[in-house]
């Protein structure tokens, strides 16, 4: 079992910026944030893969840095020049199943998920 702990949600005037935190329960190479709108399906934001490598949503990519600090076990998401639109519950996502190599930006490629922590970003 894995257990992961989202944090560092919360408002922002657009033009902020905000860095998300997960805490994972042991250390896992193939994670992801993700987000979830009102009314939205869940959607990939950032992803690093086992040789890691980031990607980014054409949404998020030049706005966004996730990032890995293997020795706490903790995933990061530091997003810049924040937009109404990136108003979302933001969920942490693990995968330790399978290969773990390129973009992996579908939910079903994730075993496990946070809680996740909920960003406003108001005009």
């Amino acid at each position: 079992q894995v257990q992961l702990v989202e944090s560092g949600g919360g408002s922002v005037q657009a033009g902020g910026s905000l860095r998300l935190s997960c805490t994972a329960s042991k250390y896992i190479g193939c994670m992801a944030w993700f987000r979830q709108a009102p009314g939205k399906e869940r959607e990939a934001v950032a992803t690093i893969d086992r040789d890691k490598r980031t990607y980014y949503a054409d949404s998020v990519k030049g706005r966004g840095t996730i990032s890995q600090d293997s020795a706490k076990n903790m995933l990061y998401l530091q997003m810049y020049s924040l937009k109404v639109e990136d108003t979302a519950m933001y969920y942490c996502a693990a995968r330790i199943v399978g290969l773990c190599v390129g973009y992996l930006d579908n939910i079903h490629e994730y075993n496990y998920w946070g809680q996740g922590t909920r960003v406003t970003v108001s005009s």
